[in-house]
């Protein structure tokens, strides 16, 4: 294996069903529910999942996304667009913790 992902084993993901069948069918009854056309649209929530994929860091799932945003009409400048909206809320997100950080710091100089 070159690496510790494996890009096949994303085709085997309904496997997980092998270990827990009730509790998978629930997920993917969930799952499928979530990605049905509602106030979004399928190819808005594909590039929200692209988005997500890439802030969790999962490569099963931007693998699955990138193809899902592209079947569903999505363009490269949206989706890396999708990608820079994720970053952005990532790092926002560590930088603000730096306010824990300040306060703690201040707390024990006093």
């Amino acid at each position: 294996m070159d690496n510790y992902y494996n890009p096949a084993d994303l085709k085997k993901f309904g496997k997980i069903a092998d270990f827990q069948p009730a509790l998978a069918a629930k997920f993917f009854d969930y799952y499928n529910e979530v990605f049905k056309e509602g106030a979004l649209t399928a190819r808005e929530k594909a590039l929200i999942a692209l988005a997500v994929a890439h802030a969790v860091q999962c490569p099963y799932c931007i693998d699955a996304y990138t193809q899902s945003s592209l079947e569903k009409g999505a363009d490269e400048e949206q989706m890396m667009e999708a990608v820079h909206v994720a970053c952005a809320i990532r790092g926002g997100a560590s930088l603000v913790h730096g306010v824990q950080m300040m306060n703690k710091t201040n707390e024990l100089s006093m």
